[in-house]
């Protein structure tokens, strides 16, 4: 009879594991590429997605360790192109792309990261023309961003030493190219703004691709730019390149060259528009006192300046008639204001008990107490009683008391 056959069985995990290692081994690097769906993005900084087409999908993941680099924001719709590895994600059971590098389809990286911040910005104002502050015409001071070495700043120099040779100029040293750029151009600018000496500030370097402008679209160099508080101008590339620096700035020029010219103006210009200035003052000048002769003269003219003494004269005469007018008034008021009062006093002095006593009538009191007597009845026999006359007054008492 023969032996059986022993069957191995699978536990769920080691049948994972053996899957795992088996794609692994046969799919060990890949391109896919497909539309992103569902992106999650959790505090690790980890990139979760679906990848997907019209018949099918497969998980994704991107470690941050490995995203940090990515020029562009992930978002649901787009369609990408990615690079890495097959494997099973062993406690879900289900198998993804672990991904080693990401790039849009049909559009540059670089390209689709500079319209994505581009977009962000204009949303934020940070693009708004009521932002942009005026370039002082003939700066004290200029502070340029760039590299020491760089043939911008070479260009610079050559244009302010033939155009205006004593200009002052601040250097702020800068890398204008690679990843440690962006940092350094954003301390350039600060450092400047902390010293406040200078009038403007120009972030240039020259022409290059792309890449090679990409510190200048970083998002942080955008935003202290629009910190400055000193006006900035953008002179980054040629004139046909653009960067999210040059939108920011409070004016883009094209090249380093002519940012050069237009914050200096040429010293024989200005001087030949000095000379002009001092022509049209002195003109001005004799003009203005031209016209204060011939005022001087028609004032020198008029009867006042000509005759003063008989002006002075008229004067004081029209003082002493209006003088001579007061008194005549005010003497007239006095005169009215003394009869009222003498009407008065004849009219009190005719109630004045004093001119009935002068008649030959005569008051009676109470000695004591000043009562007046006007009836009998408030008499008592022996009380003191107080006559007053016209003249004197006579004191008496009651002895008898008689009514008739």
């Amino acid at each position: 009879m023969p032996v059986a056959e022993k069957i191995h069985i699978y536990s769920v995990s080691e049948l994972t594991r053996e899957l795992k290692g088996r794609i692994e081994e046969h799919y060990p690097s890949l391109w896919v590429e497909g539309e992103v769906s569902n992106v999650k993005m959790p505090s690790s900084g980890h990139l979760y997605f679906t990848l997907k087409d019209a018949g099918s999908q497969i998980q994704a993941v991107f470690f941050a360790f490995r995203n940090k680099s990515l020029p562009f924001t992930l978002k649901d719709g787009m369609k990408v192109i990615v690079s890495g590895f097959l494997t099973v994600y062993e406690k879900g059971g289900n198998y993804q792309i672990n991904i080693k590098k990401m790039e849009p389809a049909g559009i540059g990286a670089l390209q689709l990261a500079f319209e994505q911040l581009k977009k962000k910005l204009f949303e934020e104002g940070l693009f708004d023309p009521a932002h942009k502050r005026m370039i002082p015409q003939v700066p004290s001071k200029i502070g340029i961003v760039t590299s020491p070495t760089g043939a911008a700043l070479k260009d610079i120099l050559n244009v302010l030493d033939r155009r205006f040779s004593n200009m002052h100029i601040i250097l702020a040293p800068t890398p204008v190219q690679g990843d440690d750029a962006p940092p350094q151009i954003v301390k350039a600018i600060e450092l400047l703004n902390e010293m406040n000496e200078v009038e403007v500030i120009i972030v240039t370097r020259g022409g290059g691709s792309l890449e090679d402008l990409w510190a200048f679209n970083d998002e942080k160099v955008a935003r202290a730019i629009y910190a400055s508080k000193i006006p900035v101008i953008s002179a980054v590339g040629h004139e046909i390149d653009w960067t999210i620096g040059d939108f920011v700035a409070d004016l883009r020029v094209p090249t380093p060259t002519a940012a050069a010219e237009l914050v200096t103006a040429k010293k024989s210009d200005l001087l030949e528009r000095l000379t002009q200035l001092e022509g049209r003052i002195v003109l001005l000048f004799s003009m203005k006192i031209q016209s204060l002769r011939q005022t001087l003269q028609h004032y020198k003219e008029h009867p006042v300046f000509k005759y003063p003494k008989a002006k002075l004269e008229q004067m004081i005469q029209n003082l002493d008639s209006w003088r001579e007018r007061y008194f005549r008034g005010l003497q007239g008021i006095l005169d009215k204001k003394k009869s009222s009062l003498d009407m008065l006093t004849r009219h009190l002095e005719a109630l004045s008990p004093l001119s009935v006593l002068a008649r030959g009538f005569s008051i009676t009191r109470l000695y004591q107490t000043g009562e007046i007597i006007k009836d009998i009845a408030q008499l008592k026999r022996g009380e003191t009683l107080e006559t007053l006359l016209s003249k004197g007054k006579i004191v008496s008492t009651v002895k008898s008391l008689t009514l008739e």
